[in-house]
């Protein structure tokens, strides 16, 4: 016997949940990469602790701002700090 299956987006199924979160992951780990390809090419030394934070970042918002940084600021740290009033 044949066991038919049929996947219907939107139902929150654990098949469905998992994938999502395993894309939403990959999506993160993407932008992690990036936030530190762009901090080497400008020749911008990271610490351990730095990629650390970097690569384990889930918050796609929060690597999106990091990416945005990553293009003008002088010192990785400088990823950090918090915003300011108004932004």
């Amino acid at each position: 016997m044949a066991v038919v299956g049929s996947y219907f987006p939107g139902r929150g199924t654990l098949i469905e949940e998992t994938f999502l979160k395993g894309k939403a992951a990959g999506r993160a780990e993407v932008r992690a990469k990036i936030v530190l390809r762009i901090l080497k090419a400008r020749g911008i030394p990271t610490s351990d602790e730095t990629r650390d934070r970097i690569t384990n970042c889930t918050d796609l918002d929060t690597l999106d701002r990091w990416f945005d940084r990553a293009i003008t600021v002088a010192t990785a740290d400088e990823l950090f700090a918090e915003e300011e009033p108004g932004q």
